[in-house]
């Protein structure tokens, strides 16, 4: 009989503190049984670490050093969840006190992969690939990434000093930064002009979708529109199926958005628009949705689910994509629920565009290349904007 594991939570790319949902994933259970001379050897280990080190080893400690030291090494994405730390992540981080960032690790050193948009870490001018060297007192060398986490919150309004290295710096920068309670509004829109519309998708959150069913409703109601602005800058992705719910808004019945591939039956598949979760909503979308004019604002920080989305767009011809060349994150992790209140972060598949082409560490490239990307990261929908500017002239040409 066809063995289940119990249902994961499946999300792109390696974020720490994404929102995450329910996911679909179960595999078959066709592990090979472990040699077990090897095991015998890592029994020995242990028992010689718990026995001869200079100093006593907590037990629980030692055995949960050794499983995430074992993911780690493995995958580089991946992670094992201690108890705490699954229910940290169960219960969303939608209202974390904290300083809004994305986290990696390099080299043993906490990493900044991207700033969330809109955070206190933009306002305090930390930036993607800062390496944190020092939260506060402590240093981050040989921290896991988990603990690292739990340094940068506290109480609202009190302050993180961080000490980075940053490439092209000739020394090392101190910022501070004031925590404050994330609540991200993950769409927002407005008119640009007469008839031009611009949405901007700042995360892929549980009800992303349907925010932005709801934005174009409430933009239609100004009026018809004759072009479309979604802005995906600095977005760095989340849940697989919010990618899947905002390309069903824009693309026919039956277009295939992505292909995923991994090593288990149930990480195989094809997604399509008909894949949209919860598709109610796409029945009252305003009558031309499907066909407005699309313009896709992506740049270096646009990752994972984003770079879905602008690739399903591109392979389809349904939008022309300008920026800079995307992130390059093409890995799916699925949480896998393991007992005694911990879960395994793992990557379980890579995903492909729907002609086929890998973006992994490769990116998305934009079909016109940004004039001018802006230098800071702000509420895009500014005067100032001058790759804003040119979506809109682009626009004007393809009415």
């Amino acid at each position: 009989m066809r063995k289940l594991r119990p249902p994961g939570y499946v999300f792109l790319g390696a974020a720490a503190g994404l929102l995450l949902a329910p996911g679909l994933v179960s595999t078959a259970d066709v592990r090979p049984p472990i040699d077990a001379a090897q095991l015998r050897i890592f029994a020995d280990v242990v028992s010689r670490v718990r026995t001869d080190y200079v100093e006593p080893v907590d037990d629980r400690k030692l055995l949960t050093d050794a499983i995430r030291g074992m993911v780690k090494r493995t995958d580089a994405d991946g992670d094992y969840l201690d108890a705490e730390a699954f229910r940290e992540l169960r219960g969303g981080a939608g209202d974390l006190a904290g300083i809004g960032l994305e986290l990696g690790m390099q080299d043993g050193v906490v990493k900044v992969v991207m700033p969330l948009a809109d955070a206190p870490s933009v306002r305090a001018g930390i930036k993607a690939g800062d390496l944190i060297l020092k939260i506060d007192d402590a240093v981050t060398k040989g921290l896991t990434l988990n603990d690292a986490v739990k340094l940068f919150r506290g109480k609202p309004g009190t302050t993180v000093t961080l000490t980075i290295l940053r490439e092209g710096e000739p020394g090392l920068l101190v910022i501070t930064a004031t925590r404050a309670v994330i609540r991200i509004q993950s769409v927002k829109s407005r008119l640009l002009a007469p008839g031009v519309g611009y949405v901007r998708i700042s995360q892929l959150q549980e009800t992303t979708g349907r925010a932005l069913a709801g934005q174009l409703t409430d933009l239609y109601t100004q009026g018809p529109l004759n072009g479309l602005v979604i802005d995906l800058r600095n977005n760095s992705g989340g849940l697989l199926s919010t990618a899947i719910d905002v390309s069903a808004i824009f693309l026919p019945p039956h277009t295939p958005v992505m292909t995923m591939d991994g090593r288990t039956q149930d990480a195989k598949r094809q997604y399509t628009v008909e894949d949209c979760r919860s598709c109610a909503y796409l029945k009252s979308l305003p009558e031309g949705v499907k066909d407005v004019p699309i313009v896709v604002l992506v740049n270096e920080q646009s990752a994972a689910g984003c770079e879905i989305i602008a690739g399903a767009f591109q392979d389809h011809k349904r939008a022309v994509v300008v920026g800079t060349r995307t992130f390059g994150r093409a890995s799916i992790q699925t949480i896998l629920p393991m007992g005694n209140n911990t879960a395994l972060k793992l990557t379980t598949a890579r995903w492909i565009t729907p002609t086929g082409r890998s973006v992994d560490k490769l990116g998305v490239m934009p079909d016109i290349a940004a004039v001018e990307p802006p230098t800071e990261l702000k509420d895009y929908a500014t005067a100032e904007d001058g790759q804003l500017a040119q979506a809109v002239a682009l626009l004007k040409t393809r009415r």
